[in-house]
């Protein structure tokens, strides 16, 4: 029985390297190649599958059809033989990524499917890191973040996890109280709760509303979505949050005011540095994030 012919596996390396990247000049500091080597290297992979896979204009290089194509096939075997070999080698140490993420979006949406990620990945481990500022120690005390944002800053990969829309939660005894009408006298004796790294969210509840004038009795500001939903289901304010946390949390205490449907300013994002990606441990969170729609 003849043996297949294996393609340059040095040449899949680099073209998946680029294909990451989206720079030929990138790759090649990746690998510690001259630019003109990587260049043959994509040439032979080329010859050898009989497509031409990139465009080239200066330094960027784009996929063609054939290219994004040849990649689509050819990257889940490489990841599936990668963790084969992971899965079968005693010598190998543990992998480990250093995750930044929120409380509640760790309790509520990571840590329920996370075993999933331990069952396909053994040898992956995460150190969480739960403080302040996620972002901004992105490239330095951790390798990757999950974040509540806006949009992240340039200068990072982002994928973006998810769409909310913001509502006003309150316990049941609150919710009845107050009717299914916004009342701005009412509400003005209320005292809302709001996280402090989400101010435009109680801004644009209140435009929803029709009611930009409201001044509450209190504005409480808090750093834990968690302790927020805790506070609200103790009587102890409205908290203003996305409605998946309400949903999620399942807890028959809580109720939201009104159908408003108020668009969220913010999206949970998970956010790395580029060439992150080419670290193991930030490369298989990452494709199993974005896989298990989280």
């Amino acid at each position: 029985m003849a043996t297949r012919r294996l393609p340059p596996l040095r040449a899949l390396e680099a073209f998946m390297r680029t294909v990451r990247l989206g720079s030929a000049r990138a790759a090649a500091e990746e690998l510690g190649l001259s630019p003109s080597a990587l260049s043959r290297r994509i040439a032979n992979l080329e010859e050898f599958t009989g497509k031409k896979l990139f465009t080239r204009a200066k330094q960027s290089m784009r996929l063609t059809d054939e290219g994004q194509a040849f990649h689509d096939a050819v990257a889940p075997h490489l990841e599936a033989l990668a963790t084969a070999i992971e899965n079968q080698s005693e010598n190998l140490s543990l992998l480990r990524l250093r995750l930044g993420v929120l409380p509640l979006f760790g309790s509520q949406r990571l840590f329920p499917r996370l075993s999933e990620l331990r069952e396909r990945h053994p040898l992956l481990h995460i150190d969480i890191d739960t403080g302040p500022h996620l972002e901004d120690r992105v490239g330095d005390t951790l390798d990757a973040a999950i974040i509540l944002s806006r949009g992240p800053s340039s200068g990072v990969h982002a994928v973006r996890l998810d769409h909310n829309m913001v509502r006003a939660i309150c316990n049941t005894a609150t919710a009845e109280k107050l009717g299914d009408t916004p009342d701005k006298d009412n509400l003005g004796k209320q005292t809302f709760l709001i996280h402090n790294e989400l101010p435009e969210s109680f801004q644009a509840w209140k435009r929803e509303l029709g009611l930009e004038q409201l001044e509450p009795a209190a504005i409480d500001h808090y750093d834990s979505g968690q302790l927020m939903l805790e506070a609200a289901a103790q009587g102890l304010g409205i908290a203003i949050m996305h409605d998946d946390h309400m949903k999620r949390a399942a807890d028959s205490r809580l109720a939201t005011l009104y159908d408003a449907e108020v668009e969220s300013p913010y999206s949970y994002w998970f956010v790395c540095k580029p060439q992150a990606l080419e670290a193991r441990p930030v490369r298989l969170f990452h494709d199993w994030l974005v896989r298990a729609g989280l």
